[in-house]
């Protein structure tokens, strides 16, 4: 299975997440909207799901998908040291700025 890592690095992939952060959607209105085959939207879906990056549910004969953000979890405290280090950084010139005004 890939990691959080490899599955993002597929700009596809990137776009289907943005889209899901819209909202839950079937297959068909993804694979509309991004332009792309349904039986392609469903095997990134299928790879999405198996990485717990999407959750799906059933409606009657529809798949309707939404973003599980508990999967990118790896990202964000991957990200979490850069956040601190670029608020420290924003601080510091928020700092500077000001003292400037006076």
């Amino acid at each position: 299975m890939m990691t959080c890592f490899e599955l993002l690095a597929d700009p596809g992939r990137r776009s289907l997440l943005d889209e899901l952060r819209k909202g839950e959607q079937s297959v068909g209105t993804l694979a509309k909207q991004l332009k792309v085959n349904q039986p392609a939207m469903s095997k990134q879906l299928k790879t999405l799901r198996e990485a717990g990056l999407v959750a799906v549910r059933i409606d009657a004969q529809r798949r309707i998908y939404r973003l599980n953000p508990e999967g990118l979890r790896e990202v964000d405290d991957w990200l979490a040291p850069y956040r601190a280090f670029w608020e420290q950084r924003l601080d510091a010139m928020e700092r500077t700025l000001e003292s400037l005004e006076d």
